[in-house]
């Protein structure tokens, strides 16, 4: 049996990923899903993981890029209003792993409830946030994640408590599949108060990142008491580009693309300024950007 086999509503094949991405760019997937549901989501998956096809989750697309050349395999995509809802008991706050992390800060502070506000301006899910432990000025998501419910690679669904969760400087250990739902114990404040602090935050996040009209992904991780922005313009880099990919000039670690623009060329800008700073500064840059 074909693992779309009474799925054929909602798997689709041959689908360009570069609309779903903040690049606009890449090939196409070999099969695309939305499930409606959390069963239909675990089905696939199981189908997928005893037929040895590889499955990815695809987000909001803020820092993912897809080779021209398009991807194998299975592409999930959450779309549907049940993996993205977000609501506030007493003091916890639960969010769908594809909800918007915007609208769960938002949603935060009009309860107010503080904790994830200084992650304002961060694109992406929920989800994405947490595989990666999103952080801003000192704070990250981790810090108030208070547990998770999670769908494994072999489809199988489990919860993780505070316990057996560790973050790190853009890293955690919720490396499943996808996380389906998350928990953040949050601190009570003045809507008001937090809601200026919201604002502040924004205003001083965005003044940092590419203009939102352009097609832009931010590429590597801060190496530890210094910016990635700052030492490419160390190395001399400001204004780097390669074909229609170059460096934003607001910040020198976000690469923003040009209508004609492939994925070939960002990586080879990606490579161009990871080599460089390498050779002259003796720092080898990680990426933070996702690269199928």
């Amino acid at each position: 049996m074909a693992f779309q086999t009474g799925f054929e509503h909602i798997v689709r094949e041959g689908e360009l990923l570069a609309p779903y991405t903040w690049l606009r760019l890449g090939g196409e997937a070999q099969y695309f899903a939305e499930p409606t549901n959390v069963n239909e989501l675990a089905e696939l998956v199981r189908r997928c993981h005893q037929d040895d096809m590889p499955v990815r989750l695809l987000g909001a697309g803020s820092n993912l890029l897809v080779r021209d050349e398009g991807v194998s395999g299975l592409v999930i995509h959450l779309s549907v209003a049940q993996f993205s809802e977000v609501s506030v008991k007493d003091e916890v706050l639960t969010a769908g792993g594809g909800a918007k992390l915007s609208h769960a800060i938002s949603t935060a502070v009009r309860e107010g409830l503080a904790g994830l506000e200084p992650l304002v301006g961060i694109p992406g899910t929920v989800g994405g946030a947490l595989h990666g432990n999103a952080s801003s000025h000192g704070n990250d998501i981790g810090q108030c994640t208070q547990g998770a419910t999670v769908l494994t690679h072999s489809g199988e669904m489990v919860s993780r408590s505070r316990d057996e969760l560790v973050f790190a400087y853009r890293e955690s250990s919720l490396d499943e599949l996808v996380i389906l739902t998350a928990q953040f114990q949050l601190e009570p404040e003045d809507p008001q108060e937090l809601t200026k602090r919201m604002q502040k935050l924004w205003i001083v996040n965005k003044a940092a990142q590419p203009l939102r009209d352009q097609n832009t992904a931010m590429v590597f991780k801060d190496p530890g008491g210094i910016s990635a922005a700052s030492l490419i313009e160390q190395a001399g880099l400001k204004g780097a580009s390669a074909g229609s990919a170059e460096l934003s000039d607001r910040n020198a670690n976000f690469i923003v693309t040009r209508p004609d623009a492939t994925s070939s060329d960002v990586l080879k800008l990606i490579d161009q300024l990871r080599e460089t700073v390498l050779e002259r500064l003796g720092v080898e840059l990680e990426t933070a950007i996702d690269i199928w």
